[in-house]
Order: C-alpha cells, then structure tokens, then sequence
C-alpha cells in the first residue's frame, strides 16, 4: 500500500494497527478482548497494543513493540497476556506478516458442534482451502509452549480455531488481515444459515477452487477492501484521517 507522508515504516505500522483494531471493533470481530500484531521488518519482534487499552480507542503513539521473548523494547506498558499467539505463530511462519486473535462468536459456535467442520462455501472463502483445523486448548494462550502449539496447528494454513475461545487468523500484511477476517466471518455466517435452514451444507468443490483462484487477483480485492474499509472508517471517525492511510 502508500507510503505514510512524513511518517517513517514503523510509524505507518502503528498507524494501521490502530486502524485494523478499530474497524473490526466496529465489525464486533474484536470487543473488549482480542488483539492484533504486526511484524517489525527486519528484526524478531512485533507490533501490537499496549494489554489496558480500549480496541475502539487505539492511538499509533501507545503501540507497543515487543521482541521474541515477550519483552517490551518501544514503548510504555505490558502487552496482551496472549502475545505468545502471536510470537510463536510469526516465529513458525516466516510468511507470516500480520495475525489477528479474536473470539468471534462464529468461529466459536463451530468448535462447539459434534461432526460439524467449517468448510469454504463462498467465493473469497479459498483463501482456506487447505483446511480450517481446531486447537484443542481452551485456555488462555498465555505461555510460548502454548503459543508453539498453536502454531503447530495452523501449521502452512490460514486460520486456525480455538476451542470454545476463538481464532487466529494470518496474512501477509494489516490490509489483507482486515479483509481476510471480513470474509472469514461471511463464510462462517453463510455455513451457519445453510445449517439453520434445515439444509447440508455444499462447499467449493475442488474444481471450483481451482477456478476460482485461476481469475482471483488477490493484490487488487485487498487494495479495494483497505480502500472502503478506510474510507468508511474515516467518514465514521473511527480512522483519523490525519494516519494518511490512503493514496491520493
């Protein structure tokens, strides 16, 4: 995406990390809990906000960055007690960019069903076709050997359930997490309809994924999701508009 305008890389981080954490506070992907992490380019560390503060009142200038071994290196406060999620995911995954922890209730419901997997039903679900797997933890994921376990599980996948506690989510940058997560939800919600009416669920067959992903121009649906989804974000006043997160 653009450049922040007088603004050095780390600073735009922070701004974006405000803004994703914000949007999908707005979405209720995140509420009171649940967190957001980026990684540093070029060091083993991360960005993500300070444990006590509002995911609906984010500023840039509270973001914290925290090393591989938990310990705050820029700024002032604790982070999350769950940033091993984030630490030991983004160690496993070199790949790994941006990684969100929500407990949204959809993705909840569907570790709380006997015989029932979330499957890709709709379009911009290909994004996990490789599979949807559970972490059988339901607790706090508090301590690295519970992170590392975590990351075993989502092992080369996208998004990983958590027991009767939530998700992680992991993409290759802030602007492809916020639109990952709004099309991880609408899946989830369209599975749940298809099973409250009665109905067996018919997900994307392989064929069709293979379709699908032989048009799909992913650089361009994240750059049209970040582009409403700021641009609706500003006119509501939950982005500032002085982050300068948008071209032209």
């Amino acid at each position: 995406m653009s450049t922040l305008t007088g603004l050095n890389s780390k600073q735009r981080l922070a701004a974006e990390v405000c803004a994703v954490t914000r949007m999908l506070e707005e979405m209720n992907i995140l509420q009171y809990s649940g967190h957001i992490a980026v990684r540093v380019p070029g060091q083993d560390a991360l960005m993500i906000q300070r444990r006590t503060d509002s995911r609906a009142e984010l500023a840039p200038e509270r973001i914290l960055t925290v090393d591989f071994d938990g310990k705050v290196i820029d700024g002032d406060g604790k982070p999350p007690s769950e940033t091993a999620i984030h630490i030991e995911t983004m160690r496993a995954r070199p790949d790994v960019q941006a990684s969100l922890h929500s407990h949204m209730d959809l993705a909840i419901a569907f570790t709380m069903m006997e015989g029932v997997q979330l499957l890709p039903m709709r379009a911009r679900a290909t994004r996990w076709a490789s599979g949807i797997p559970t972490h059988p933890d339901p607790s706090h994921i508090k301590y690295a050997q519970q992170g590392k376990e975590l990351a075993a599980t989502l092992g080369p996948h996208h998004v990983a359930l958590m027991r009767a506690h939530g998700l992680l989510l992991v993409a290759e940058s802030l602007p492809a997490l916020i639109s990952d997560a709004v099309h991880f939800e609408e899946n989830a919600q369209a599975q749940m309809q298809v099973l409250n009416a009665g109905a067996k669920p018919k997900p994307l067959t392989p064929q069709e994924i293979e379709q699908i992903l032989k048009l799909e121009d992913r650089p361009h649906h994240i750059a049209k999701m970040w582009n409403y989804y700021v641009r609706k974000g500003q006119a509501a006043g939950t982005v500032a508009k002085e982050w300068n997160l948008l071209e032209g």
